[in-house]
């Protein structure tokens, strides 16, 4: 899998930590992983957290999940980030505590995400079925990750790195400062500089327009890595600053 930007710089800062700074941070990961991965099992466990905690993503507005997410993204880079510039102490139980309710919420809508990317067919069954397709997916990540870091501990960080790269792109992605209600359109520069990449295989649908992208014919891609029609998207884009996947969320 090809390294996203964001993910090859903070494997660039990584890599200037002295052996005992590296030590230190995997340890801290992978006790940050556990704790979320726990806490995950947890509510994928109970019917009635789980669905509790689906209705209130359902409720949400963009704005406020795009809120959600950031106010988890430096609770989470608090454990890169200290090995480089610890924060003053009046400000670290301030940027880095989240409740267990925004907690279950933030959790469950990244793995949502993360679920739909790497298998969209799953989350097309009934709302009911939910919870046993995501447990079923959920154990299975947790036996590839486990088996990885038994190979070599330092990979902890590999999940991690994605995790926080995911939240960073999904907040850029789904919200730029609008007003909570209020659609805003994605700026005319963000647009521009879309890259435009071409369908390898087929078999890939655009969902707005739901017809196969052929191989061979350039599309959109966005910064999340879905790909769309140009002639779809482009209408899309001039209302919402957002990519249609994360709307029904």
């Amino acid at each position: 899998m090809m390294m996203m930007e964001e993910e090859t710089t903070i494997m660039a800062a990584i890599s200037t930590l002295r052996p005992s700074q590296l030590s230190d941070l995997s340890y801290s990961i992978f006790s940050l992983s556990f704790h979320h991965r726990r806490r995950l099992f947890h509510l994928l466990s109970s019917p009635c957290l789980f669905f509790l905690t689906l209705h209130r993503l359902h409720t949400l507005s963009l704005p406020q999940k795009t809120l959600l997410i950031a106010r988890h993204l430096p609770f989470s880079l608090h454990h890169l980030t200290r090995h480089f510039q610890p924060p003053p102490p009046r400000l670290l139980n301030r940027s880095t505590t989240i409740n267990h309710r925004d907690l279950d919420a933030v959790l469950l809508l990244l793995f949502l995400c993360e679920a739909y990317h790497d298998n969209p067919e799953a989350l097309e069954r009934p709302h009911a079925e939910w919870r046993q397709v995501l447990t079923s997916i959920c154990s299975n990540n947790t036996l590839k990750i486990t088996g990885i870091i038994g190979i070599f501990d330092g990979a902890a960080l590999i999940p991690y790195i994605e995790m926080v790269t995911r939240c960073k792109r999904l907040v850029g992605i789904m919200g730029c400062g609008g007003k909570e209600g209020k659609e805003v359109a994605a700026s005319p520069e963000a647009v521009v500089s879309l890259p435009a990449v071409e369908v390898i295989g087929g078999g890939v649908e655009c969902v707005i327009c739901k017809e196969e992208m052929r191989e061979g014919r350039e599309v959109c891609k966005l910064p999340c890595q879905h790909l769309f029609h140009w002639m779809c998207i482009l209408p899309w884009l001039k209302k919402r600053n957002t990519c249609i996947y994360y709307i029904n969320y």
